[in-house]
């Protein structure tokens, strides 16, 4: 689907904010997928990411009258989904929460062989795959929360420095010195410890069943492994700034289709009393 133009997404926010339905929604399910993403890279879990993207996506709709056209609309979107996941506590890592050391000791010394065989007939290949797509999101919960927030902006959605700098309450010169570190930090990590991206010894194939078993992965529900990729960006650079030498690529930064049941949320809601009582607020 085509994006809209500046000229026609001022049209569509005009008439959302006097009452259209069908122009409200049409904001909404555009920029759904990226308030998910977002959701999921700073929280680590589907189902947590999808309670984070309802509850930003009802924020955008009740404080849409207050858009201004100093930026983007996509960037507007993503400061308040920023700023309310900053101090989301509702979600698991909040309450277990990870570090690069505990990380990498369970990589050491989990006994991956001393599991037996749980993956209920689907394919090894599958769940590996699901395995590494998870771990590397999960790993980012290894990081403090603005370390988490910077590495999101500078990586996965390639915001530039001044726009970051924005988004984040700093200067720009500051967001390039802290996206330069904490993307070391996480390049060092993947080459000491994974296999997949780095130089370690740890293969997601030879620690399925061990995931499988402590649940980190599930053989009936693959929810990476089948959500489709698709490009979810800011619209403000067409690549990502070259601000340090590290060769690391970071291409476990994927981007998913937010689940349906995310849409189905958005239908509901503007065809229900509710979207009645914001419209009329």
């Amino acid at each position: 689907m085509n994006q809209p133009t500046d000229k026609e997404l001022q049209a569509l926010i005009d008439q959302a904010t006097a009452g259209d339905k069908e122009s409200l929604e049409t904001l909404l399910l555009g920029v759904q997928d990226l308030v998910f993403n977002l959701s999921l890279r700073m929280l680590g879990t589907f189902s947590d990411a999808e309670d984070a993207s309802q509850d930003i996506l009802l924020k955008v709709m009740t404080h849409l009258s207050s858009f201004k056209k100093e930026s983007s609309f996509s960037t507007w979107v993503f400061a308040i989904a920023l700023n309310h996941l900053k101090s989301y506590k509702k979600h698991m890592f909040a309450k277990y929460p990870l570090s690069f050391d505990y990380y990498g000791d369970d990589i050491l010394h989990a006994k991956t062989l001393e599991v037996p065989d749980l993956t209920q007939d689907v394919e090894k290949a599958i769940l590996a795959e699901e395995l590494k797509l998870s771990c590397t999101n999960v790993m980012l919960q290894c990081l403090d929360t603005e370390s988490r927030c910077i590495f999101i902006l500078g990586t996965m959605f390639q915001a530039d420095s001044r726009i970051a700098g924005d988004i984040l309450g700093i200067t720009p010169e500051a967001y390039r010195q802290r996206l330069s570190r904490v993307r070391k930090k996480m390049a060092d990590f993947l080459t000491e410890y994974c296999g997949e991206y780095g130089k370690g010894t740890c293969h997601c194939e030879d620690r399925v069943n061990y995931a499988i078993k402590n649940h980190r992965i599930h053989p009936s529900r693959l929810d990476f492994y089948n959500a489709v990729p698709k490009q979810v960006a800011l619209d403000v650079t067409a690549a990502m700034e070259e601000i340090d030498d590290i060769s690391q690529e970071f291409s476990f930064c994927r981007t998913y289709e937010s689940p349906k049941m995310l849409k189905q949320f958005l239908e509901d809601f503007l065809n229900g009393e509710p979207f009645s009582a914001v419209k009329n607020g």
